[in-house]
């Protein structure tokens, strides 16, 4: 699915590397307004709930020719704090800022960054640090056999990566490492996910009608994200997101209006669920799979979602199932307030992602 954010999502940096000349040339593509902005890319999902929100929206709303020259004065000190080393720290040094034109200011800018650093003589290895606070960190190895290909949280470092190549991840090192990656984009980044699998939690506190939810979501959406990300299915995030929103709502309103499982809501979910797979898709659109290794990385990406699934059930079920499920007012007390106020959040968000 060849999506876009909107402009309050926060999507991971990507850099491309090479050797050249003795070089290791960069092409660093990122959200270089949510740096700037000195946001918490490892707390804030959402740029409008950030203490730094206006900041940021003063910076997004910059003509690219005007943000420009304060981009490359941001660039050049920020470089300086990402640690990188091939027998010995390298300078990076900022050739180039490049910040696509997007006229939407509901949409993400990506910045840009062309970077290169001396490599010391006889230097065969190379290794990344990325900072805490920094969010995700998709790194790409290009001109080599075997190429490196990794995705890293915040805080994280690379294994030790030959210059000349050979380190590409082996089938269970990429599905291992794609699991925090759908997990993180369930918790705490995917609200909107978050809130429809608590829609089907509260339909009822008995756990066969939840299973039967939650194997039909499942299902579906794991259909859409293989296929999206084979490209066999494309459709715009224009008409996914508004979509995903409105099936929010109606899981909330049928919570409230319906009271037993029938055979046709599982249907409905798997529907809903379909839609929510080119949703997660969107997530690795923005960065993609490595090539070599895209089923398992797919098939860990997966896992990790479903691991975020469980997670809020298992918190929901904690702090309120456990709790207050049997108890007779349940349902008139805690279900349907509950599903009463995902339902208002749900239809917000359709109207915010259709009109506004």
């Amino acid at each position: 699915m060849a999506g876009e954010l909107e402009a309050h999502e926060l999507s991971p940096t990507v850099i491309d590397f090479r050797v050249v000349d003795g070089q290791i040339a960069m092409r660093i593509r990122m959200n270089l307004e949510a740096f700037a902005a000195d946001l918490d890319l490892d707390a804030v999902v959402n740029t409008d709930t950030a203490a730094q929100a206006q900041r940021y929206d003063e910076l997004r709303s910059l003509a690219p020719d005007v943000l420009e020259p304060q981009a490359q004065a941001f660039a050049e000190d920020w470089l300086q704090t990402i640690p990188v080393e091939a027998g010995e720290p390298l300078v990076l040094q900022l050739d180039e800022v490049e910040i696509e034109a997007v006229d939407d200011l509901e949409l993400p800018r990506p910045t840009n960054l062309m970077v290169f650093a001396e490599l010391p003589a006889g230097a065969r290895m190379v290794q990344f640090h990325w900072p805490t606070g920094s969010g995700g960190l998709v790194l790409r190895q290009h001109d080599v056999e075997a190429p490196y290909t990794g995705y890293l949280l915040s805080g994280e470092t690379t294994p030790l990566i030959p210059l000349s190549g050979g380190a590409q991840q082996t089938p269970l090192e990429a599905f291992v490492a794609y699991i925090p990656v759908g997990f993180d984009h369930i918790l705490p980044k995917g609200l909107d996910h978050i809130l429809f699998v608590l829609g089907l939690f509260f339909f009822s506190s008995r756990m066969r009608p939840l299973i039967w939810q939650v194997t039909a979501f499942t299902l579906a959406h794991t259909i859409t994200l293989a296929m999206a990300t084979l490209g066999w299915v494309e459709v715009s995030a224009t008409v996914v997101e508004p979509l995903i929103a409105a099936s929010i709502t109606f899981v909330a309103i049928e919570n409230i209006f319906v009271r037993r499982l029938h055979f046709w809501r599982p249907v409905v979910i798997f529907c809903f669920g379909l839609l929510h797979g080119l949703g997660f898709a969107s997530v690795l659109g923005e960065f993609g799979l490595p090539s070599a290794q895209l089923v398992p990385a797919l098939l860990g990406f997966n896992v990790g979602v479903e691991l975020g699934q469980l997670t809020v059930i298992a918190i929901a079920f904690a702090l309120v199932g456990y709790w207050f499920g049997k108890h007779p007012k349940y349902r008139g007390r805690v279900a349907i307030p509950a599903s009463v106020t995902i339902a208002a959040i749900g239809a917000y968000w359709f109207v915010e992602r259709t009109f506004l």
